[in-house]
């Protein structure tokens, strides 16, 4: 199982990514061992999260997310508050 996530950075700019474990990948983003993008960012907090059956199926919804404009993934993201 695979999951998509969005971060936000300290600079207001949202990463998408994908992970098998996100408290993990969390974490590494936190310890600035997350990858360029947010160790130079400083990630501030976890935003959404979301299953996808297999890497594959994650790595197509992850190129879609990154596709689009910020207005739409925060909508997303509150979509998916709202729902709860």
């Amino acid at each position: 199982m695979y999951y998509v996530y969005l971060l936000e950075c300290r600079d207001g700019t949202i990463y998408t990514g994908i992970t098998t474990n996100v408290d993990r990948r969390f974490q590494e983003h936190l310890n600035g061992n997350g990858g360029h993008y947010t160790s130079s960012r400083k990630v501030v907090k976890l935003l959404y999260t979301e299953i996808q059956k297999d890497r594959s199926h994650a790595l197509k919804r992850e190129a879609e997310i990154k596709g689009w404009r910020r207005k739409k993934k925060l909508d997303m993201v509150l979509g998916a508050i709202n729902a709860k």
